[in-house]
């Protein structure tokens, strides 16, 4: 199947495609990969009409089942884990084993999915009457899958949507459809036409879905920007939607943590998928007592193990930005370095404007800028972190909060009972405490404030694509 280098949409498993194509490029390279469709409008019909009609006979196959083609799905899924991870590393350009470690996960998702507990609670149980609220599918739902993790967060929205007896379409990101077209591709070999179903597209797909009277759920992941726009646009026809939005995570270190312990997970939290993750840290504030201790060392660990460059090779560990518009964001941040005057304690060199041999930059580490900097306030998507100084408990946790980002946020600290004190004070809708970016199917996952609505993943992932009915059984007539 992947052997096939040619890449289709997934219509009611019929593979299609369009009289207009377009190209990605391998971010390495910046050369072309190679041609997928460009839906149209009639293509989205296409698709609704299909999902709709496989909707009630999927719903009505018994959750058991549904479980066992997740289960088989992701066996098959995993047989092809080389051909995904080389067609993930060409077209999104993290390193191979990044790859090889997003596909795992993906089926360990597929895999805990398929024997997740659905709850169906009795609310009163008395002589007169029995009270239940059950959880039932919404219908057609829309996955909106974006380029920094498309295979697992595509797997993200699939697994509770099909477990839950909803169908649905994937629409990629049009800089990484490759993985999600073949993935639909081989999801024909286990589901029913209709079930799952993806169409690639350029920027006016997304309104076609989220306009689409037909679509009762779009399940979103990108921008605070674009998500108020599907909102917005979802509304106008009273859909679902769950958004997994942008972050801005601070990291607390504090002045007894174990710097020696600590160094290697932050790094790796910090810098991994080239700083491409909504979750990554993006801010660290080290308290003054260790800061100078912490930064260099810091530094060190990251010059030492952290080499840039294609994601083919197993030595790198930070690939290429994904594509020239995020390079041309992550480069303007670099340019601020001297047009704002702060100070480097690691790298900060613009990068090399032949962009024919890729988007690379050099780690930088930005040493204690101010807090209304672009560096602290934005979210740079780019290997570019500040580290700053803190003295005060509240005043730190003020600091980590003073943002309208609220993804994830982590207190490293020896001292756990001081530690999950400050957790607690933290906004966000993922807090760790010597540790970060730990994530689980089995967890919910969502944001506060503006970096998102709902949660996806656990029971709760489930239940956002039911409906929740009450069912009034009365025993006495």
């Amino acid at each position: 199947m992947l052997i096939k280098q040619k890449y289709y949409n997934v219509i009611n498993n019929e593979l299609t495609t369009t009289s207009k194509t377009r190209h990605n490029i391998n971010p390495a390279t910046t050369k072309p990969n190679a041609e997928v469709p460009v839906s149209t409008q009639e293509d989205v019909d296409r698709a609704v009409a299909a999902a709709r009609a496989a909707f009630k006979p999927w719903s009505k196959v018994p959750l058991e089942e549904r479980g066992q083609k997740l289960r088989d799905y992701a066996d098959a899924i995993e047989s092809y884990t080389d051909d995904f991870a080389k067609l993930l590393t060409s077209e999104q350009g993290k390193p191979i084993a990044q790859s090889v470690q997003e596909i795992g996960m993906a089926t360990t998702w597929l895999r805990a999915f398929s024997k997740m507990p659905l709850p169906q609670d009795i609310v009163e149980d008395s002589e007169d009457r029995q009270v239940i609220n059950r959880y039932t599918p919404l219908g057609v739902a829309a996955g909106i899958v974006p380029w920094n993790y498309p295979i697992l967060l595509m797997i993200g929205k699939v697994s509770p949507a099909l477990y839950t007896g909803n169908t649905i379409i994937i629409k990629p990101s049009p800089y990484t459809p490759y993985c999600n077209l073949k993935l639909a591709e081989l999801g024909m070999q286990i589901f029913p036409p209709g079930v799952l179903q993806a169409l690639s597209g350029e920027e006016d797909l997304g309104p076609m879905f989220t306009t689409h009277p037909d679509i009762d759920k779009i399940s979103f992941t990108g921008s605070t920007a674009t998500g108020k726009k599907v909102m917005a646009a979802s509304a106008q026809t009273l859909k679902r939607v769950t958004l997994e939005l942008g972050g801005n995570d601070p990291a607390i270190i504090c002045d007894d943590a174990d710097i020696e312990a600590i160094i290697p997970k932050i790094a790796i939290v910090s810098f991994l998928c080239t700083s491409q993750i909504c979750m990554m840290i993006k801010r660290i504030y080290v308290h003054s007592k260790i800061y100078s201790k912490f930064v260099e060392a810091f530094c060190n660990h990251v010059k030492a193990n952290f080499k840039v460059g294609p994601g083919t090779d197993p030595e790198n560990f930070i690939g290429p930005v994904q594509n020239s518009m995020q390079y041309e964001k992550v480069k303007d941040m670099y340019a601020q370095i001297a047009k704002q005057g702060w100070k480097t304690a690691m790298g900060g060199e613009m990068p090399d404007e032949d962009t024919s041999k890729g988007y690379y930059f050099q780690p930088t580490v930005i040493d204690n800028p101010p807090d209304d900097s672009r560096i602290v306030t934005e979210e740079p998507f780019g290997p570019i972190l500040p580290i700053l100084k803190w003295e005060d408990e509240d005043e730190v946790i003020r600091r980590a909060n003073d943002t309208k980002m609220g993804l994830g946020a982590s207190v490293w600290s020896t001292d756990l009972e001081r530690a999950a004190r400050m957790a607690k004070e933290l906004e966000a809708g993922s807090v760790w405490v010597n540790s970060h970016f730990e994530v689980a199917p089995g967890v919910p996952f969502g944001g506060h404030k503006w970096s998102g609505i709902g949660t996806e993943w656990g029971v709760n992932g489930l239940k956002s694509y039911c409906n929740s009915q009450s069912l009034w059984l009365k025993k006495k007539v």
